[in-house]
């Protein structure tokens, strides 16, 4: 049997700032309901087939349409998303509807919104789910995949945004 040493969740937090991640927009649907969340838990798993993966949180209760829904689109900011960013994030008041109106959305194949303009964006089946502690692993095998021109990336460290 381990023996778990148990590290403070705001020390983990502070470290984890300190890690460099790429700005993500998930965005899924379900009938009328639409929603997406500012993430930077994101990674290809494979090429063949083509898979991504996606981590939310699980004590979200709006989050629970991820859950349910069978399909998400993971949408890569560029540095001029930054608005998009905050809006999907929370850090402004924007209702749902507003955040979704702050930017321009189409469909590819599954019906999960994909933002327009996003760098890279992979329209995505769930084909599993991982539960953990806090969040969920959400695992998408990639239907359509759709990339815009190259501008700079859009990335999150030291808990504020940078362009790379």
């Amino acid at each position: 049997m381990l023996n778990r040493q148990h590290i403070d969740p705001g020390l983990y937090r502070d470290a984890m700032s300190r890690y460099a991640g790429h700005v993500q927009l998930v965005t899924t649907a379900m009938g009328e309901l639409r929603r997406g969340v500012t993430i930077t838990a994101a990674c290809s798993v494979s090429d063949n087939p083509a898979s991504v993966l996606i981590c939310l949180n699980n004590t979200n209760p709006k989050n629970e349409i991820f859950f349910r829904s069978g399909i998400f689109a993971l949408n890569t900011l560029g540095a001029h998303h930054q608005s998009v960013a905050d809006a999907f994030s929370g850090r402004t008041s924007l209702a749902n509807d507003d955040r979704f109106d702050s930017a321009r959305f189409e469909m590819l194949v599954t019906g999960a919104p994909v933002l327009a303009d996003a760098l890279a964006a992979f329209d995505c089946r769930v084909i599993d789910i991982k539960e953990m502690p806090t969040h969920n692993v959400i695992f998408g095998e990639v239907a359509a995949v759709r990339f815009s021109e190259k501008h700079p990336a859009l990335i999150y460290m030291n808990r504020d945004y940078h362009a790379l």
